[in-house]
């Protein structure tokens, strides 16, 4: 086996001093274009690859990013996460993804671990943080972002859509359509999205006149919301109109209602959901429902990010992006509303 390639010795091929070549394997550092070149094709040429883990030690920062999720089931967030990941792979960090459920005992021994890795920041998608992790993240300079979810915490940054408002332009929606007997699938309860799209939900219908007939609550689970589906419907008055607090749970009550109980959608009863994911616009589904603006979402946690961790003394920032009502054919639509 040969002798590994230094940094010194692609110096020396490139004709050029070895702090150069640092810079030019350092993303971010400056350099010229002439420089970057005559260094890169040196150490093509040698073999060389810059050793990260040496560089992080000298310069204290790791360039890694932890991105902790909940769950991937719900196909918002592999889409999420692949623009955070490419967004982040362009400004020179790399990205570890964890996996973490909505316990606040299993987030906390994720975020232990992430801390382990010396990561630089945190983007944690819908999931939450305790008090205690939060204390310590602060301590050691690591930023947080929270993304699709948002906490009564001052430390915390958090970007998410204007849930409050896509809720209340479902209601408003439905009540345009002719629909008197409107339910309710929620999420898991624990959750700012949740609580907020309800919220919007109820106070557009309230100002229409009109309460929910019925409500139930899936966790954002698929087999969990065709239970509560049938649960609804197993009722003589049942709902002529669902809203669902997510396109997964929107998808398993449309499947329900048309291949089970052989009802008409949107004849019959209509059906709305929250995300507009790319199988919400399938033929097979055509779901009604309002857009998180995803790659807004993802700039803005990355932007808040690398603010913070430019100048530590960034305060948190509070981002609520709005998302537009996407209106297709598995609702009635209302008169003078077009598709």
């Amino acid at each position: 086996m040969g002798e590994k390639v230094t940094a010194l010795d692609v110096a020396e091929r490139a004709g050029v001093s070895r702090s150069a070549v640092s810079r030019v394997f350092t993303p971010g550092a400056s350099v010229s274009e002439r420089t970057a070149k005559k260094v890169r094709t040196a150490a093509e040429a040698l073999g060389y690859r810059p050793n990260v883990l040496a560089r992080s030690l000298i310069t204290g920062r790791s360039r890694i990013i932890g991105l902790v999720v909940a769950y991937l089931e719900n196909q918002f967030y592999p889409e999420a996460i692949e623009r955070l990941s490419r967004s982040l792979q362009k400004q020179g960090y790399h990205v570890l993804v964890f996996m973490a459920s909505n316990s606040g005992e299993e987030a906390d021994e994720v975020m232990e671990e992430l801390l382990d890795y010396q990561v630089d920041g945190i983007i944690a998608a819908s999931v939450g943080m305790s008090n205690d992790l939060t204390r310590r993240c602060e301590a050691a300079g690591i930023p947080i972002v929270l993304f699709n979810r948002a906490q009564d915490d001052d430390r915390l940054s958090a970007v998410t859509s204007d849930n409050y408002h896509g809720g209340r332009k479902l209601a408003e929606f439905l009540v345009a359509g002719g629909h008197s007997r409107i339910a309710h699938i929620a999420g898991w309860e624990g959750a700012s999205t949740q609580r907020d799209r309800e919220a919007g939900f109820v106070a557009g219908l309230t100002a229409a006149g009109q309460h929910l007939a019925a409500r139930g609550v899936s966790d954002f689970q698929f087999d969990q919301a065709k239970a509560v589906a049938r649960q609804m419907f197993a009722r003589p008055d049942h709902p002529d109109a669902v809203f669902c607090a997510n396109d997964h749970m929107a998808f398993a009550v449309m499947d329900v209602v048309r291949f089970e109980l052989g009802l008409s959608v949107p004849d019959d009863v209509s059906v709305v959901g929250y995300d507009d994911v790319a199988l919400a616009a399938w033929p097979s589904y055509d779901l009604t429902t309002v857009r998180q603006p995803a790659g807004q979402m993802a700039q803005a946690a990355i932007d808040i990010l690398m603010d913070r961790l430019a100048d530590p003394d960034t305060k948190p920032r509070r981002v609520a992006l709005d998302g537009p009502l996407i209106v297709r054919g598995s609702a009635r639509i209302p008169k003078g509303w077009t598709v």
